[in-house]
């Protein structure tokens, strides 16, 4: 393992970045592929129960190297808020894969950019225009692309997907803010432990208790959620956020395989051109608002201090 992570690190950033993107969505789309093959067998709140429990089982050993700062956050607040938000994108997300094909999912969590932008604009109370205008447009015609709204039948997986989205959407401001104060491990630890009692309360009123096969598969969507947590966490280091952004959209691919070989789903061509149209508006909101922050920042370094 030592002489991977060793030829690992040797790649350029972005080979690197690009290795754990896809690592990343083929970890998330396997997992989406196995809750959907066991959802009618056993109820959404107990796998979320049982993929936080497995995945505390499986990090146990990295918190008893370090307990001292993965068990004790410098912002208890924060990180309770963010792993409560995590357990209600988890449980969204499972109750989308449940109805809907895995594909048609990833194609509408592309938007989470276009909702970010309008949160962004609501809490700082700024003016949608410009890029970020030409961006909420083209997400909306994109979703409506795959949605079809009065031409297909009605999905009501669609409300978890954009449950998801909102969700997601928020959470990654309380990352960041703990990404100041906190070990990335204490994040991933305490995600997870937040997540534990949550499920457990609905999990206990909708109990059906689990065969073993059950229960191997839900260890799988455990272990699968674990890795992808730190998996991704490697790619963020490697990588600009743009350029992460734009290697997530290889999920749609990804899903679309994982579909087709589990369960003979093939992506509708209107998947792909609406995840297209979401990836496009998405990817120049990224470069714009990049391009904005970089002249914002020469800017304050063309300003001399007077004397």
């Amino acid at each position: 393992m030592s002489r991977l992570t060793q030829a690992i690190d040797s790649w350029p950033a972005v080979i690197q970045c690009t290795f754990w993107v896809l690592i990343s969505g083929t970890l998330m789309v396997v997992q989406l592929g196995i809750v959907r093959l066991i959802a009618n067998d056993i109820g959404i709140f107990e796998i979320v129960f049982f993929r936080a429990l497995f995945s505390c089982l499986f990090i146990a050993p990295l918190i008893m190297s370090n307990p001292t700062v993965l068990l004790r956050p410098n912002r208890p607040g924060i990180m309770t808020l963010c792993g409560s938000l995590a357990f209600l994108a988890g449980v969204f997300l499972y109750f989308a894969a449940k109805h809907m094909p895995i594909a048609d999912i990833t194609a509408i969590h592309f938007s989470r950019p276009i909702f970010a932008a309008i949160l962004a604009a609501i809490v700082l109370k700024e003016a949608i225009k410009g890029a970020r205008a030409i961006a909420i447009i083209g997400g909306f015609i994109g979703a409506a692309i795959i949605i079809r709204p009065g031409m297909v039948e009605f999905n009501v997986g669609i409300f978890f997907v954009f449950g998801v989205v909102c969700v997601q959407t928020w959470n990654p401001i309380n990352r960041r803010l703990l990404s100041q104060s906190e070990h990335p491990d204490t994040v991933a630890v305490w995600t997870q432990l937040v997540v534990l009692p949550l499920a457990a309360i609905p999990a206990f009123f909708f109990w059906t208790t689990p065969t073993l096969e059950l229960l191997g598969w839900m260890a799988a969507i455990g272990l699968l959620e674990m890795l992808n947590q730190r998996v991704l966490a490697r790619a963020y280091v490697q990588g600009e956020t743009v350029v992460v952004l734009a290697l997530h959209y290889t999920r749609l691919p990804l899903a679309a395989i994982v579909g087709y070989l589990m369960f003979g789903e093939v992506a509708e061509v209107w998947i792909w051109v609406g995840g297209a149209v979401i990836a496009a508006a998405a990817l120049h909101l990224a470069q714009q608002e990049r391009k904005a922050e970089l002249a914002k920042n020469a800017d304050k370094s063309d300003v001399s201090p007077r004397t």
